[in-house]
C-alpha cells in the first residue's frame, strides 16, 4: 500500500536506510545520556535505580 503511494523506489531506499538510522539514533541517545546528568536518567531504570538511593 505504501509502495503505491510513494513508489517502490523510495520504499527500497527507505529499507536500506533503516539500519543506519537505528545506529545513529542509538549513538545520539547514548550521547544525550552521557552529556546530561546520567544519574537523573538512570533513576528511571528499575534495576539500577535501587543502587543510587541517597542516604538522608
Amino acid at each position: 500500500m505504501i509502495g503505491k503511494i510513494i513508489g517502490q523506489k523510495y520504499v527500497s531506499m527507505a529499507k536500506t536506510w533503516v539500519p543506519t538510522l537505528a545506529v545513529w539514533g542509538t549513538v545520539g541517545g547514548v550521547a544525550l545520556v552521557h552529556l546530561t546528568d546520567w544519574r537523573l536518567v538512570l533513576d528511571y531504570v528499575p534495576y539500577i535505580s535501587g543502587k543510587f538511593k541517597k542516604d538522608e
